[in-house]
């Protein structure tokens, strides 16, 4: 193997193991009936779509878990694909065409739907190739996409079951329709967004009467449409209208007075304008009062013929200023007042929805939800952490129809036809040319395609072969896990659970692991308008990939959002360049031409030491990824190899790496921390793949190491290290963290004294008997680790010296000698004036009311922990005085 460079240069690394990885075939995966298997889907990006932070950290997580398990011995499927993704991908094909001056209606919906295919083919699936730059193993020769063949079929399959099953209906009901994608979404796909309105107060005319009635609305155009006026039936103001009839302004239409419980009298006025066409509680109330349905609203958000001539054609919004006006001209507004209220929006476009009456198709969802419900409170799938799993719940329990049709062109058309002959509508798997009872060729297929989720809700069994029995549904169904964010638990999760035990018969998966988002570092979303995007591909180029996944995964704590800021990737690359150098230390030892003694004959102590602080670390992390606490796994890896491996082991073998007169025992020092330093390797590998599979060859390649490499030759396929009870030694542990202990205390010690780095420092010890032997016993590790050129006990605290505590010890280092007394107490007494007048200044600060009562929280906060961290330092300081003394 050629030497590693002295800096690594994660490009090289990267590029160059992802193909062989990929090349090799190493992320295949075949049903193996010897082998537990052990299956993520991915959840399938949009074809249109491009890698974000989102996706980065979900594929950290989904990876290391996947690398993980298939080094535990699964046969581990990580399977990917990609979402034909309906709205998205119509708007951006439809956009090019309008670039061209072509409509889709001027090509027609075949041709139209071959262009999408055509940019698909072209421009869909770059996101593929961006997750192979972080490093993503899934089997990519699975790949599927919802619009394939199989997943289309499987898609048919699906609804016409629930079509034949009675829970598949079409009805005219509000839906939330958005003017500008020209379709319904479903409630999941509207955000809701607080805006600044008015409430206009409008008077209605009582018929033959010279009274009105006062009704607040905060959208006027949409009374055009209103069919009645509803108070509530005990709301005593009203009791004289019952019966009676309101004229409408500007159109005339009568309006009969309704009493309905729904209306809250404390809103407005108490009376409610009724308009079943727009609004969905107005819908139901004129359901429940046979009131008639009159859309002044169309499907471009302009007004009807319905809405009067003056009004026909305007937009909506353009409508309610000149109706205002119209009725500030007649006298019939009578207050206009500020209220703020939720806006619906389209989650896709951001245009506001309207609600809108339209027939549509509907899954009935309460059959559905039981079983999916009882999945949860029964134990057999559980929600990590669990608090999402009573949102899960509570979604569920109150579970509204899924309307499932979507007024486009591409995505799965609604396989239902129509008889124009005898009006026979059936729904069918198969393509239909001819009326089933009349044999007649007058048929027409619904030309509404379903809702893209109606795809994804198939996921975990469609892209395996469902409906078809197969080896691969046997073998992979049910998966394991399911990682996504919590925004999409209503989307995809609940309604995978749903459909997985309505087809199949069993729940998709047995935990749903909820990762929290990413938020920039003030906590806000991140935004195009705002700027605060992050790139992962940008930090991957300046970081590398390890490094973006290290810190993503460190970040991910119990479901949390991560407040993200470019500079927390150092952290990784520290981590990687750390890995880098230790390896780069332990490489460059001489070494013979083949090992042939692979650890020493009398182990130190701190070699018990070390291999006793790796099989906790190998407990430790099978217990955190057992419990999905990853973060919590990678940093007992970071701790062990960092900490216990580079700061302390390695520099403690130095002197028998240099100094050893026995090369046996020499030998045996290296392949040992080599050894360790490959166990380390494998254990790291899920979390950083490139880095450990580019160390790991370099020391795989030495001759005559014992490290039980099996075949495949590469890090991903080797077995994951597992705790070895033999060697954890408890009194190893107890002795070296005593050590470490004094060695820090005597350092911490010669920083704060100002103690030259070269000068040797006498070191005197009152305690137990036990611990100080056991400092004596290891004199030449502390005077190595600490400089210390005189280790001795002690009855007393000797004059002019510096103490620390620990455990029952006490540590003093004579200063006398060391440094120059006189002036080391002049800056002293400096530095205690310095910090005294800042903390002065504090105090005074927050010693005044107007300061405490004005001020935001956080700069508060910040000056009382100005304040305790002055408070300490000043403390330590006049204690190293008094030391002097």
């Amino acid at each position: 193997m050629p030497e590693l460079a002295k800096q690594y240069d994660p490009k090289i690394v990267e590029d160059k193991w992802y193909r062989f990885w990929e090349e090799n075939d190493y992320f295949r995966t075949e049903p193996d009936p010897e082998k537990k298997p052990y299956v993520i889907m991915m959840p399938p990006p949009n074809v249109t779509g491009i890698l974000h932070m989102g996706h980065a950290l979900q594929d950290a997580v989904q990876d290391a878990l996947t690398r993980y398990h298939r080094m535990k011995g699964r046969e581990a499927l990580w399977m990917p694909g990609m979402d034909h993704a309906g709205i998205a991908t119509q708007n951006v094909v439809e956009k090019q065409l309008e670039e061209e001056g072509i409509k889709k209606e001027d090509i027609g919906r075949e041709a139209f739907i071959e262009k999408v295919w055509q940019w698909k083919e072209k421009h869909g699936g770059i996101i593929s190739e961006q997750k192979r730059s972080l490093g993503d193993s899934p089997d990519w020769k699975r790949s599927r996409f919802t619009m394939d063949e199989g997943l289309s079929r499987a898609v048919r399959e699906a609804f016409v079951k629930l079509y034949d099953d009675g829970l598949i209906y079409r009805g005219n009901y509000i839906v939330n329709w958005c003017p500008r994608c020209g379709t319904a979404i479903s409630d999941e796909e509207v955000d809701h967004k607080d805006s600044d309105g008015n409430l206009w107060y409008i008077r209605y005319p009582l018929k033959d009467s010279d009274e009105h009635l006062t009704v607040a609305t905060t959208r006027p155009e949409t009374m055009l449409g209103d069919t009645g006026i509803a108070r509530h039936p005990d709301d005593e103001r009203f009791q004289h209208l019952k019966g009676k009839t309101a004229i409408l302004p500007v159109i005339g239409r009568e309006l009969p007075i309704i009493e309905d419980s729904f209306v809250d009298p404390k809103f407005g006025t108490g009376l409610v304008k009724v308009t079943p066409a727009h609004d969905p509680n107005d819908f139901a109330m004129g359901q429940r009062h046979d009131l008639p349905e009159v859309k002044v609203l169309d499907e471009q958000g302009k007004m009807t013929a319905e809405a009067g001539e003056d009004f026909q054609g305007m937009d909506r919004f353009e409508c309610r200023k000149a109706l205002v006006k119209r009725l500030e001209d007649h006298g019939f507004i009578e207050k206009v007042e500020a209220h703020k209220h939720s806006v619906g929006h389209c989650q896709r476009c951001k245009t506001m929805i309207e609600p809108y009456l339209s027939r549509q198709w509907f899954v009935n969802m309460k059959p559905l939800a039981e079983p999916a419900i009882k999945a949860v409170k029964e134990g057999r799938i559980k929600f990590v952490p669990k608090r999402w799993g009573k949102v899960y719940l509570s979604w569920l329990e109150n579970i509204r129809d899924w309307c499932i049709s979507r007024q486009l062109w591409w995505g799965h058309r609604i396989p239902v036809y129509t008889c124009n002959d005898c009006h026979k509508e059936w729904a069918s798997v198969e393509e239909q040319t001819e009326c089933k009872v009349l044999h007649s060729k007058n048929i027409e297929q619904d030309p509404d395609v379903l809702d893209t989720w109606f795809s994804s809700w198939l996921w975990p069994f469609s892209t395996l072969g469902w409906p078809e029995k197969n080896e691969d549904l046997d073998y992979y169904y049910p998966t394991d896990v399911l990682v996504s964010g919590y925004d999409i638990i209503f989307f995809w999760i609940a309604r995978m659970i749903m459909a997985g035990i309505y087809f199949t018969g069993k729940e998709p998966y047995h935990t749903v692991y909820i990762t929290g988002m990413i938020k920039d570092e003030q906590g806000r979303w991140m935004s195009k308008s705002l700027g605060n995007g992050i790139d992962p591909l940008d930090m991957i180029q300046q970081y590398g990939a390890d490094a973006v996944r290290y810190s993503l995964v460190v970040l991910t704590t119990e479901g949390q959002d991560i407040k993200l800021a470019p500079t927390r990737f150092e952290m990784g690359r520290n981590f990687a360049n750390k890995l880098w150098n230790a390896a780069r230390f332990l490489l460059m030892q001489e070494k013979p031409d083949r090992f042939t003694v692979q650890q020493p004959t009398d182990l130190k102590l701190e070699d018990r030491w070390i291999l006793s602080r790796l099989q906790d670390t190998l407990k430790t992390v099978k217990q955190h990824v057992d419990r999905y606490k990853l973060n919590e796994a990678l940093l007992a890896i970071y701790d062990f190899t960092w900490h216990d491996f580079c700061d302390w082991y390695v520099e403690l073998i130095k002197p028998r790496l240099y100094q050893a007169d026995d090369p046996a025992e020499r030998e045996g020092t290296l392949a040992l921390a080599l050894r360790i330093f490959e166990t380390a390797l494998r254990a790291l590998h899920p979390f950083m793949p490139f880095v450990t599979e580019e160390l790991w060859q370099q020391v795989a390649a030495i001759e005559g190491l014992d490290l039980g490499i099996q075949e495949p030759r590469t890090v991903m396929r080797q077995q994951y290290p597992a705790t070895d009870k033999k060697l954890i030694d408890r009194e190893a542990e107890r002795e070296m963290e005593l050590l470490q202990g004094v060695v820090q205390a005597v350092r911490n010690i010669r920083a704060e004294m100002g103690v030259p780095p070269k000068a040797e420092a006498a070191v005197q010890v009152k305690g137990p008997n036990d611990e100080i032997d056991i400092l004596l016993q290891y004199a030449d590790m502390l005077k190595t680790s600490a400089r210390v050129s005189v280790l001795e006990a002690v009855n007393e605290k000797p004059g002019h010296s510096a103490s620390s505590i620990v455990d029952s010890l006490e540590i003093f280092v004579p200063l006398k000698g060391l440094i120059d007394l006189d002036v080391e107490r002049a800056r002293l007494d400096k530095e205690i004036g310095r910090h005294e007048g800042m903390l002065k200044g504090i105090l005074k600060k927050l010693g005044n009311d107007s300061f405490i009562k004005k001020a935001p929280k956080e700069i508060v906060d910040r000056e009382l922990e100005k304040k305790a961290d002055l408070e300490l330092k000043l403390n330590k300081l006049i204690q190293n005085r008094s030391s002097l003394d």
